[in-house]
């Protein structure tokens, strides 16, 4: 079965990209395309949670990195991806999404100390002290007060924080395939990029004057 024959959120971005698809420069097609095809294989990873959050990053990544991709850090490069897509986002979708379908799982991600990278470097570090928990404590406030006060920024910025930690455990083979010991983050990562990356890939489809930048990984002519 061809993912992209699925139905779901990647058929229509695929076709909403061939009907529009002359509005945008070569680069942007790419990165469109690409993104939409490997989440058009997440959808169709229906009983792996730990493939389907790998796909999904892939496919997120594949929207917004550019050729600079390798200066400056991976955070900052998301923070100004994000301030960008909210500020097209005029219907204040993300948030909708955010605040109203995922405050469950999101008030979970944030709180969970397995997904927290300073968590993760006291114990490297053999730190017994308990600095990382009042770290965790401060940004689960943050996080708290941004959900309450409807700050989308904040609460993209947080959750991903968690996310990119997620990312790293399972992309660096820091995670044994379909662990029962990290299912909870694992499920409900996955469930916030399913509905969060196809949001944003339709966002950028939406305003194809905007210039995301030129991809890392261009394609070559004849290969």
């Amino acid at each position: 079965m061809n993912p992209e024959d699925a139905n779901g959120h990647a058929a229509r971005l695929k076709l909403l990209l061939a009907e529009r698809g002359a509005q945008f420069d070569e680069p942007a097609r790419v990165r469109l395309h690409r993104a939409i095809s490997w989440l058009a294989r997440a959808e169709v990873e229906h009983h792996d949670a730990d493939a389907r959050f790998v796909f999904l990053w892939i496919a997120f990544n594949a929207a917004y990195a550019n050729e600079f991709a390798l200066e400056g850090s991976a955070r900052e490069q998301l923070n100004a991806f994000f301030a960008r897509v909210l500020a097209l986002d005029a219907d204040a979708r993300i948030a909708a999404l955010l605040l109203s379908r995922f405050p469950g799982a999101i008030r979970s991600m944030i709180g969970n100390p397995y997904v927290f990278e300073p968590f993760w470097r006291a114990l490297r570090e053999h730190d017994a002290g308990s600095r990382w928990k009042e770290t965790l404590a401060a940004s689960t406030r943050l996080a708290t007060r941004a959900i309450l006060e409807s700050r989308a920024d904040v609460v993209l910025s947080v959750v991903f924080d968690r996310l990119y930690v997620l990312r790293n455990q399972l992309v660096h083979g820091g995670a044994t395939w379909n662990s029962t010991v990290n299912r909870t983050q694992v499920r409900d990562g996955a469930n916030i990029m399913l509905a969060l990356v196809p949001l944003v890939i339709e966002i950028m489809l939406d305003h194809p004057q905007q210039d995301f930048g030129a991809i890392l990984y261009p394609v070559v002519p004849g290969h």
